[in-house]
């Protein structure tokens, strides 16, 4: 998009208002004013660029700083995107224009004021972008360094995660279940802070990568762009931990990542983090020792306690911290899912764009190398269950190019061969010589490679500096003739830093293999070569050894892979039967033994019994580690008639079937949900882990749907939902065209619940005409072209409906007032208005919800005549909304989850609202704060405190002298709780 707009005073308009002054355009619509111009009435907007004045609408206004926000009704000028800072300067700025003088700067007290902070941050933002911006490209490092560096906004792929106990909105709360999997952009919305749990090669890095670069260069959009501005402060724990440094500070923190940046002012970061300006995000927590952990859980702890409004994002191993870690510092668990079939096709594309920009001259081979791996991954799940994560993804992209379409058939042949591409004929094919004078064949590079890798793993790291390699080096070089011939450590080190392919500087006088997993692949090699397979075998219990012993398994002759194989089952016996400690250790054997071409008769059988031992799962723990085995754990499943009706086990087992899907576990499927259909809801739960029509057929259609949501994310489910006809609920994802939504309606006889989510393409709501006569639960989020509402007037057992209404039109909100004459719960999301009077009331309405994006004035509540529920986020004025609450006496169920705790009511008798019996608001900072509510809400019987990202003490004594109150605490276990054992029995803490 061309920006035209080039002079400051394009941006100035004249305001009309109580009072004539001036604004400043800061998008085509939103204007910047004073409020003492605009007043308390209408206001209306003009400029040189249009013809007539535009009306417009108060955003937000602020008497006290004299400060005002209008959005017009139209757009009113084409203007570049503007940054709002202070003039540190009493001298000439050319181009500068002054418009408006608010009160507040004439007259306002003095303040200390930091006029370097600006202009450092500035240059900090560059810093953050220019050394993350880019990634290494695996497979097309035997291009130029320019070529194989491949700028993140083409490299990243949102990929899916999952948190575990979140309840889909408009469903009832229910046992803490995993979430349907989203976006990961998506998650991180509205989570202020995340721990992001994720495999090697997940994509834990690149995401932390790229969110630093686009947070500080302010081109995050849709659900992140809340994160523009923020100052990104990267730790990476594993440099640290190379550098022998301690966990940083406010003032290490611009440090701590090796930024090309000068000295910050003093106390900039400081305060940075004390405005809530700071996004934090620690990567590598695995990387820090497990006896360190303490130590880095404190430090983590006590700096967001000390700066409680910083974001952040931290990730780890899914194995490295217990679960629920940091849940009592606010942090909720995500976790990075593999690549789904619909994933791994885009980063194939996304590879192949990369190379074809980098190679011209070979683009048509290219087209057709991509076309045929294309085919591979849609006809060979063996292949695509090795593609899962970005880095697998890329080595194979990488290897299918070099050999020509010809690929590896296990994971360990896969390393082995990246690593001989990596290490072979690179430089010849790009006819270099040996500039630094080294001639190393593939075996004495790994040779070498892996002495530092092995001392890596020992050591609990993933970064050296130079002197630790060197070390490494000599102790390897004496006992290879050849290469120390050639050169001393230094050179040789030089060498492999220059030539191998395999290790990247990360800042000065720090280096790193390019990824975590060959390293441990290497390592691997090391410790079966020299012997040490009991050292393996003592940290078998340790998450971060786990690969390098599943790694080693590849490397192992005959003799060496049943001693490992059987130095891990002895292992698990030392743990009780059904200990976790037993299930992880005979989970890692059975995977080392898995794809083993030879492997003692004996010890096979020692697998296999104590695979089959492990079932049935006891818990969802044993679940997730036991579907690390695929297919092979559907050999060990107990029969179905096994276990009786209504057995919790049996549950696990369906958990564990759906998780490892694909078309050998549809078998297992049918034959599990009709020996028990009480287990339906995982298997209605994943559909997407399975053959579309296959699994609707065997499966689904047997499953009890009654009480048991599907999800279809994809068109090839949606075309098999005709044989699912006793459906009731259905989540549809994914931009589905309204002729394909209404093939698909056509054939349920009973739909009563329908959430349709991020659907670009749904324009018409008559596609879904045909169940409006049992459709009772309507959503709609994020469908932008759903703009026309008119249509659900037929729909007569509409009874709730969820709406975001932000994409339609405010010219059509008069369509809500004809809506059924049933409907009783009506949320409006994303409103953008600031009166309540403007949405039309629908008299049959008994519980509103607005999330607002407004303080919202309520004003107009009396015209919702039915209305005993109320929800509402941020309110403009707390005085008037009592005010309006007290009058409407009907209301006896009020939630306000932005509750203005330091704003301060009146006390006066018009803003006490007796008739509220449920009071739900987000908990205060402290406890103090409590005893307010007593005095607004006197009559309330039932308060429900909601989480918030507070850290401090909650007291709950003002609670105590509140007769009949009982008090339910929800996602506030991150909290001491002050004065609750005087509640008793009348309080519950929950995390949802």
């Amino acid at each position: 998009m061309s920006i035209t707009t080039t002079y400051p005073g394009d941006r100035t308009v004249a305001v009309f208002g109580s009072l004539q002054g001036s604004g400043v355009l800061l998008t085509d619509r939103l204007i910047l004013t004073c409020a003492h111009v605009v007043g308390s009435g209408p206001a209306v907007v003009a400029h040189p660029a249009v013809r007539d004045r535009i009306p417009t609408t108060v955003a937000w206004i602020d008497d006290r700083l004299d400060v005002a926000l209008l959005e017009a009704a139209e757009p009113v000028q084409r203007v570049a995107p503007v940054r709002l800072g202070m003039v540190d300067t009493t001298e000439a700025i050319p181009g500068c224009d002054i418009t408006g003088f608010p009160r507040v700067q004439r007259y306002g007290p003095d303040q200390r004021y930091f006029p370097r902070d600006l202009r450092y941050e500035a240059g900090y933002a560059q810093a953050v972008g220019a050394k993350y911006r880019h990634t290494k490209v695996i497979g097309l490092d035997d291009l130029s360094r320019q070529d194989s560096e491949w700028d993140l906004d083409t490299a990243y792929l949102s990929l899916e995660a999952q948190e575990q106990g979140r309840t889909q909105r408009g469903r009832e709360a229910s046992e803490p279940t995993p979430s349907l999997p989203q976006r990961i952009d998506t998650l991180l919305t509205d989570r202020p802070r995340v721990l992001l749990r994720g495999d090697a090669g997940a994509g834990k890095t690149t995401l932390l990568w790229w969110l630093a670069a686009h947070a500080s260069a302010h081109t995050l959009d849709d659900d992140l762009a809340p994160l523009n501005g923020l100052v990104p402060f990267v730790v990476p724990l594993r440099t640290l931990r190379a550098r022998g440094g301690t966990f940083p500070g406010p003032a290490e923190l611009t440090s701590a990542a090796g930024l090309v940046v000068d000295a910050a002012p003093e106390g900039w970061a400081g305060r940075i983090l004390e405005s809530g300006r700071a996004l934090l995000l620690v990567d590598g927590l695995d990387e820090v020792p497990p006896e360190d952990r303490e130590q880095a859980h404190a430090w983590l702890s006590q700096f967001l306690a000390r700066y409680p409004e910083t974001r952040c994002v931290a990730t780890v191993r899914p194995l490295a911290v217990e679960p629920d870690w940091l849940r009592s510092e606010g942090f909720a668990e995500l976790r990075l899912l593999p690549m789904r079939n619909e994933d791994i096709q885009a980063f194939v594309a996304s590879w192949h764009r990369a190379a074809r920009f980098s190679e011209d001259d070979d683009a048509e081979r290219l087209d057709e190398l991509e076309r045929d791996l294309s085919r591979q991954f849609d006809q060979n799940p063996t292949l695509r269950d090795l593609a899962r994560t970005p880095l697998l993804c890329a080595v194979i992209c990488a290897l299918h190019r070099r050999r020509d379409g010809f690929l590896p058939e296990t994971r360990w042949q896969l390393y082995r061969s990246a690593l001989e591409m990596l290490l072979g004929q690179r430089d010849r094919r790009r006819r270099i010589g040996d500039p630094e004078g080294i001639d190393l064949s593939v075996e004495e590079h790994t040779q070498l490679l892996q002495r530092i890798a092995v001392w890596l793993v020992r050591e609990g790291q993933s970064e050296f500096t130079r002197e630790q390699a060197l070390r490494q080096l000599g102790r390897a070089l004496t006992g290879m003739e050849r290469v120390s011939a050639q050169g001393p450590p230094a050179k040789i080190l030089t060498h492999l830093l220059n030539r191998s392919g395999l290790l990247q500087e990360r800042s000065d006088d720090t280096y790193q293999f390019i990824h975590r997993t060959f390293q441990d692949y290497l390592a691997a090699k090391e410790f079966v070569e020299d012997d040490h397979l009991n050292e393996l075998l003592r940290h078998a219990e340790e998450e971060t050894w786990q690969d390098v012993i599943l790694l080693a398994a590849g490397h192992c002759g005959r003799h060496e892979l049943a001693v490992l194989v059987g130095g891990l089952l002895d292992a698990g016996l030392k743990h009780e039967a059904g200990a976790m400690g037993r299930v992880d250790a005979h989970v890692l054997a059975a995977l080392c033994a898995q794809h083993a071409t030879w492997l003692d008769g004996g010890v096979r059988d020692r697998v296999r019994r104590s695979t089959a031992a492990l079932f049935p799962l006891l818990d969802n723990d044993q679940v997730a580690t036991a579907a690390r085995l695929g297919a092979a754990a559907l050999e060990c499943l107990p029969e179905p008639d096994s276990m009786p009706p209504g057995d919790p086990l049996v549950d696990y087992t369906a958990n564990l079937i759906a998780r490892i899907g694909g078309g050998k576990a549809i078998a297992h499927a049918h034959a599990w949900v009709l020996a028990h259909p009480e287990a339906s809801g995982p298997f209605a739960r994943s559909w997407s882990n399975f053959p579309p029509r296959e699994y609707a057929t065997e499966v689904l259609a047997h499953c009890d749907l009654s009480t048991h949501p599907v999800t279809v994310s994809s068109r090839g489910q949606l075309q098999e939902v005709r044989y699912l006809p006793s459906l009731v609920d259905l989540t549809l994802f994914d931009d589905l065209l309204d002729s394909e939504i209404k093939a698909a309606m056509q054939g349920i006889e009973h739909l009563r619940n329908l959430f349709i989510s991020e659907n670009q393409r749904l324009a018409d709501l008559s596609c879904l005409r045909s169940v409006s006569d049992s459709l009772a639960v309507l959503s709609l989020w994020e469908c932008p072209g759903v703009q026309d509402v008119r249509v659900l007037a037929e729909f007569a057992a509409l009874q709730a409906l969820f709406l975001d209404i932000a994409y339609i039109p405010s010219a059509h909100w008069g369509q809500i007032e004809a809506l059924p004459d049933g409907l009783q719960l009506l949320a409006l999301e994303k409103l953008p208005a600031d009166r309540l009077s403007l949405i039309p009331a629908h008299h049959g309405v008994t519980h509103l919800v607005l999330e607002n994006v407004r303080p919202l004035n309520l004003h107009g509540l009396d015209k919702w005549t039915s209305l005993t529920s109320l929800e509402v986020s941020e309110l403009s004025n707390f005085d008037e909304a009592l005010v309006e609450l007290r009058a409407h006496s009907q209301i006896n169920d009020i939630a306000l989850t932005a509750f203005p705790w330091n704003a301060r009511a009146s006390h006066g008798a018009q803003t006490v609202v007796p008739s509220v019996d449920k009071l739900t608001v987000q908990s205060p900072p402290d406890g103090r704060s409590l005893s307010l509510l007593h005095s607004l809400f006197p009559g309330t019987t039932h308060l429900t405190l909601l989480g918030s990202s507070h850290t401090g003490k909650l007291d709950l004594t003002p609670l105590h002298d509140w007769p009949k109150l009982s008090v339910n605490i929800r996602g506030q276990e991150h909290r001491v709780l002050v004065g609750a054992e005087e509640l008793a029995d009348r309080l519950t803490v929950g995390r949802y």
